[in-house]
């Protein structure tokens, strides 16, 4: 039998589930992998588990008292906080199997999230059959919805709380070969800007293993983790099309910490500004009423384009640039004046020369250059072949300034 890849975590309120974590973590043990039970219950009771309830307490920065308030709401919240500080503490974690309804997926995928990407992590719950992404973000979470509650073994529970425990089993005991081989760099890209980024990416791969990511909100989040997580070792961040949904309503924003990791970490960056022509909408019944007189793109059924105006385009540099002063670490920031996307290029439905120049006018009074930190003008589409050259030129200069 092959030996596991550390330890797996299996962890529930043993007070309310103890025979169901129990039954998950000897299936698991019984493929040849070493298990640490972890109990969360809040109020009181608990269960047998390797680690107890007080000592995940422990972790909180308030102490034990902090989590042992008497009342749920506020017991959840801070055990949620201290099992996280709990786990990301540990140096053994192979991998992470979590069982709850809704207050128990709520306790523990603040710590499965906070796990790098990469580590095994699964969670079965009663939610996972409806809208995951306030509990997966931007991490590799798999949820499995539990069918039944997760109340009891019962032949439908044991055959779904089996087959998680044999995953991740299986996910312990069949490490995925490293590929590590060359340093990771980050890449965002939208179908509008593919050309650039496929161009950029063909021009670093035998240096450089290119991670592109779809910038739809989960993408720039998930390349922010990542950069947090220390996988990343310089971003291409091409596409920051995410900023346009944040300022103007749009549905695939990345929240207002976008850049954020780029700030904290200093990694070496070079961005741009593809697609910051468009906000995205779902079908066009989806789109607010007060943007009814605007310009649209049916991009596809469910997919609605509408064109940034120049109050848009002001206050997309007006966030570029804070969040580009904020950064200590190497920064390039190349503005395309032949048009941000293939919809914005001369006979294309968003060419909108007046609305670029307020974007770019905007980063160029707003953004503090120095040294390191530049903004670059270029007289061609994003799409051009030349544009894609100057970033990778730019992308060298960066990270030979950070070695």
């Amino acid at each position: 039998m092959t030996s596991a890849s550390g330890v797996a975590y299996v962890i529930g309120t043993f007070d309310t589930k103890g025979a169901e974590l129990g039954y998950v973590a000897d299936l698991i043990r019984a493929a040849g992998v070493p298990v640490r039970t972890v109990d969360l219950s809040t109020l009181g009771g608990g269960g047998p588990a390797d680690v107890a309830a007080r000592e995940v307490a422990a972790a909180h920065p308030g102490g034990v008292d902090a989590v042992f308030t008497g009342d749920r709401g506020s017991a959840v919240t801070a055990m949620a906080a201290a099992f996280e500080r709990y786990l990301t503490s540990r140096d053994d974690v192979g991998g992470a199997l979590g069982l709850g309804g809704s207050g128990g997926t709520a306790l523990i995928t603040p710590a499965l999230r906070a796990l790098p990407v990469g580590v095994p992590k699964l969670m079965v719950s009663t939610v996972a059959g409806g809208d995951v992404t306030g509990y997966v973000g931007a991490s590799d979470i798999a949820m499995l919805h539990s069918v039944t509650d997760v109340a009891g073994l019962n032949r439908i529970s044991r055959r779904v709380l089996g087959n998680a425990a044999h995953a991740l089993a299986g996910m312990l005991t069949h490490p995925v070969p490293s590929a590590a081989d060359k340093p990771a760099v980050a890449l965002t890209m939208f179908g509008v800007t593919t050309p650039c980024v496929t161009a950029v990416a063909e021009q670093l791969t035998n240096r450089y293993d290119p991670l592109v990511f779809h910038a739809v909100g989960t993408g720039g989040r998930a390349m922010e983790k990542l950069v947090d997580d220390g996988q990343i070792s310089a971003v291409l961040d091409i596409t920051t099309t995410e900023i346009c949904d944040l300022i103007a309503g749009g549905v695939f924003s990345a929240g207002p910490e976008r850049l954020d990791a780029i700030a904290r970490t200093g990694v070496p960056y070079v961005g741009s500004c593809g697609a910051l022509d468009m906000v995205n909408f779902g079908a066009p019944d989806t789109v607010p009423a007060r943007y009814a007189d605007r310009l649209f793109y049916q991009h596809n059924p469910q997919v609605t384009l509408m064109r940034t105006n120049r109050e848009e385009c002001q206050r997309i540099g007006e966030f570029l640039a804070g969040k580009l002063n904020a950064c200590a670490g190497p920064v390039r920031f190349l503005l395309p004046e032949g048009g941000v996307s293939l919809l914005d290029a001369p006979s294309q439905p968003f060419h909108d020369p007046s609305a670029d120049q307020a974007l770019f006018a905007t980063l160029e009074r707003s953004v503090t250059q120095t040294a390191d930190r530049r903004l670059i003008r270029l007289p061609h589409n994003i799409n051009d072949p030349r544009f894609a050259d100057a970033l990778v030129a730019a992308f060298s200069e960066v990270t030979e300034v950070s070695r």
